[in-house]
This record gives C-alpha cells, sequence and structure tokens, in this order.
C-alpha cells in the first residue's frame, strides 16, 4: 500500500484512539479536548511511520504496532488521581 494511503489510515487511527479515549474516560482527560485529540493524532502519524519503515511494510503488523503505540502515548495524558479527588460523574457521593 503506498505511503499516502496508509497515512491517511494512520491519521483514522488517531482520531478514533482521541475520540475513545474522552468518551470512554472524560474525567480522565480534564485538559482541552484539542490536546486530547491532537495527541493521538501525531502519536499515531509518528508510530505509523516508524512501524512501517521498521516492520518492512507488513500492513497487519504495521497497524497493530499503531494502534499499540497510540493508545499508549495517548494514555500519558490521562490524570486518574485529579478523577479520583474530583469524583467520577458515574458515582455518586454521599454525605454523611
Amino acid at each position: 500500500m503506498p505511503l499516502p494511503v496508509e497515512a491517511v489510515v494512520f491519521a483514522l487511527i488517531g482520531l478514533l484512539a482521541g475520540a475513545v479515549a474522552l468518551f470512554a474516560v472524560p474525567e480522565y482527560f480534564p485538559m482541552a479536548r484539542g490536546l486530547t485529540i491532537g495527541t493521538a493524532l501525531v502519536s499515531a502519524l509518528l508510530s505509523g511511520l516508524v512501524s512501517r519503515f521498521t516492520l518492512a511494510g507488513d500492513l497487519a503488523e504495521t497497524l497493530a504496532a499503531t494502534v499499540i503505540c497510540t493508545a499508549l502515548l495517548t494514555s500519558v495524558l490521562a490524570r486518574p488521581d485529579l478523577a479520583a479527588r474530583r469524583g467520577s460523574h458515574r458515582r455518586r457521593r454521599h454525605a454523611a
């Protein structure tokens, strides 16, 4: 597959990873949504490019490595310590 087509696939992986992170656990990402989406997009493009040249163009392995690296690099922004302190929107705090 030519590199421009793969770059579009990598960008879609990044956008999807960022959207999933924001919708699955929004309390872990208190910063601006653009930062999370942008980080996922850039990490997908860079990890896709590196894995494409490292794995010698095997498409299935390249896509798998891109998804894993994108998920890991996007999770760097997660702040579960702040979510636990503020309380999750899924749990209720009861006054004692």
